[in-house]
């Protein structure tokens, strides 16, 4: 190495460094200033800058004597003089070197310098990489150094071994950095500004002497040195604290911050108003809808999104509507699970039945429909059976159907990405049907989307048979799905045979077999009370029943008529549609259009689909939907009216039927153009 910076320093002696400025604050360092001055222009480096900070001495007469401008800083201030000696410099200068005056650095290393500078924007002399230099430095120097560069470290991923004060920086690197701290946080802050400002830097080992003259400024009290790792530190955590606030305030980090802010704002707002039979409760409510919803808009907006911000929002709003006063449906969940741990069938008695009186608990009086047995299907039942069997409690409940909602989050963002699947796990009517209204539905589409997932994304043989189990599960939890069974089965058909199809109509259908078994005896299976009027009939939010029942008056009285064009769009689908996403969203959505009976939660069926598409009509009934608690509203102030009027009908349906053909319109013209492109 020493053969290596003779052979510089001999270069660097035949050339001229006019484009260089040596900036050296000095303090009391009579005895030394000359010889490093002297040291410098050996190298050829003529142009030096000496910032005079306050000396007592003859420091700034003997810089003058031997060559040096000498510029008074009269404010104390290791950062001080060194701004101050960046102030009007010539312009031919295009590189700052800045060394101390106390002959403690070996300036025998500066060619080495000198030659990287075609290579790099800012150079650093590395004092530990040299036995020398570690030999010089004080026990306070090597462990400020190894905490600094420690802390520069894990808060900027760059990897420091030294804050040495000899260093060379280009002037534009310098100026752009606009240099703030004026004390010992001066070189600190430098080293990490460079790392923000993408400079390439490069650390060159050096050798270092103990001081030869003076008196340190650092290390030489206890009182001076505690100042100075103060001073270091502050200025770390100052820089920190800029870096990320900097972040923030980006607009795309705006964005991400607001949308989070506002949803998780809004979900603190609503939980304390969840229990809509109390006057006054639901528009209290929707206040907090409204700034969730704002936020869920927002987040339609952002370019990019992290799994930390995708998570934190998806469990914290959960979290906060837990103890949120749940939907009445919740009393039957309980009650059905309750009666069978005290053996007794859910389907065998109504909660009215007077062989249940005996084992009624407190809250018997909530239930729903008191008159009329079980109406969820069996594998239904046994989660029931299993979370009362721990306790019949609310809390517990919801648990359990939050744990499948954010499975269903987990399924989405790692197929789709972090980002598609806010509109599923960011969306306020999820959100709110899961972890505030405590509604069972996610037991169901947990193992749907499986099966989706599965099915459109795996390419295995066995992906017919694994999607057609998890369908059949999602079918045994509720009846809904039964018409994908067919699209699959259909497939199967089309693609692999007849043998498939009926393979994969099997797995479809044995769940649902094999757990009504334990419910049926004495060669009956009574599992949906038909005879209900619950059942064959019920309105309160649908669309085209509504809209069909004021040209035919006939059509209120019963609800299996509209699974007449229910059929024809399903095997319009089938015909139509080649993937399950496709095939699944469109059939939910004629589902929804076409069915009696509506609530508000029935929409986060079709949501983890609508996020390939990002569909809009998806996006807009999540806040739109929101219109139905004013059913339980009018309740609470004694109107007995569960009917929407045609303005809250239009208010709620119409973004949602408006947005979703538009989507549909958007992807058509997108597939036309694509054509036309192909083609030409």
């Amino acid at each position: 190495m020493s053969d290596q910076i003779s052979q510089l320093s001999t270069i660097s002696s035949t050339k001229s460094y006019n484009n260089i400025l040596t900036i050296i604050p000095v303090y009391n360092e009579e005895e030394t200033i000359a010889s490093v001055i002297a040291s410098l222009k050996q190298y050829n480096l003529t142009k030096i800058r000496i910032i005079d900070n306050g000396s007592t001495d003859k420091s700034a007469n003997i810089a003058k004597s031997a060559g040096a401008e000498v510029i008074f800083e009269p404010i104390l201030g290791y950062g001080q003089a060194c701004w101050r000696g960046l102030q009007e410099l010539p312009p031919e200068i295009e590189w700052i070197l800045f060394c101390d005056g106390d002959g403690s650095d070996d300036l025998s290393q500066l060619p080495e310098f000198l030659a990287q500078r075609d290579n790099y924007d800012f150079i650093v002399g590395n004092r530990t990489a040299t036995v020398a230099g570690r030999n010089a430095m004080t026990p306070v120097q090597r462990f400020g150094n190894k905490l600094s560069t420690l802390l520069i470290y894990l808060g900027w991923q760059y990897q420091y071994h030294d804050l040495g004060p000899l260093r060379l920086i280009h002037r534009n690197a310098i100026e752009a950095m606009e240099m703030n701290d004026r004390n010992f946080g001066w070189t600190v802050e430098m080293q990490v500004k460079a790392i923000e400002s993408n400079l390439q830097i490069l650390e060159i080992p050096v050798d270092y002497h103990q001081r030869q003259g003076g008196k340190s400024k650092i290390s030489g009290t206890i009182q001076g040195t505690i100042k100075a790792a103060t001073i270091i530190l502050k200025t770390i955590g100052y820089l920190y604290w800029r870096k990320i606030l900097n972040q923030f305030l980006k607009p795309k980090k705006i964005l991400l911050i607001l949308s989070t802010f506002l949803l998780v704002m809004g979900a603190f707002l609503s939980f304390p108003y969840g229990d809509f039979t109390i006057a006054g409760m639901v528009p209290q409510f929707w206040k907090g809808i409204a700034v969730m919803s704002l936020g869920f808009i927002l987040s339609w907006k952002l370019p990019s999104l992290t799994g930390i911000w995708f998570w934190s929002v998806a469990i914290i709003t959960r979290l906060i509507l837990l103890p949120m006063e749940p939907g009445e449906d919740i009393w039957r969940y309980l009650w059905e699970g309750y009666i069978q741990n005290q053996g007794f069938s859910p389907y065998d008695f109504p909660p009215i039945a007077p062989e249940l009186e005996s084992i009624r608990p407190e809250w018997w009086s909530k239930i729903l429909h008191p008159t009329i047995s079980a109406i969820y299907p069996p594998i239904t039942q046994f989660g029931f059976r299993a979370i009362a069997a721990i306790s019949p409690s609310v809390i517990l409940f919801k648990i359990g159907f939050i744990i499948a909602d954010l499975l269903i989050c987990w399924q989405l963002s790692r197929k789709l990405g972090y980002l598609k699947s806010t509109l599923y796990a960011w969306n306020p009517v999820v959100i709110y049907s899961f972890a505030g209204g405590a509604h069972y539905d996610s037991w169901f589409i947990l193992p749907l989307v499986g099966a989706w997932l599965v099915f459109d994304y795996e390419e295995n043989p066995s992906r017919w048979l694994i999607s057609a189990l998890l369908l059949g599960i999602s079918i045994a939890v509720k009846w809904i799905t039964l018409p994908i069974l067919g699209f699959l089965a259909w497939q199967a058909w089309q693609k692999e045979g007849f043998k498939k199809a009926v393979l994969v109509g099997i797995c479809g259908i044995l769940p649902l077999i094999l757990t009504a078994i334990p419910f049926c005896y004495s060669g009956e299976c009574q599992l949906i009370p038909t005879n209900s009027a619950f059942v064959v009939y019920g309105r309160s939010a649908d669309l085209f029943p509504y809209l069909l029942a004021l040209v035919w008056e006939e059509s209120r009285q019963a609800n299996w008529y509209y699974l007449v064009p229910l059929s024809l769009a399903i095997l319009l689908l089938l015909w139509k549609t080649k993937t399950f996403q496709s095939f699944s969203s469109n059939f939910l959505f004629a589902l929804l259009t076409l069915s009696p009976i509506i609530h508000l939660w029935y929409f986060t069926w079709l949501m983890p689909f609508a996020t390939v598409t990002r569909n809009l009509g998806a996006r807009l009934v999540s806040i739109s939907a929101f219109i139905y608690f004013i059913l339980p509203h009018r309740m609470s102030l004694g109107i007995n009216d569960w009917l929407l009027s045609p303005i809250e009908r239009l208010f709620l349906w119409l973004p949602f039927v408006l947005g979703w053909f538009w989507t549909i319109f958007k992807e058509n013209h997108n597939v036309l153009d694509t054509s036309k492109d192909v083609t030409s």
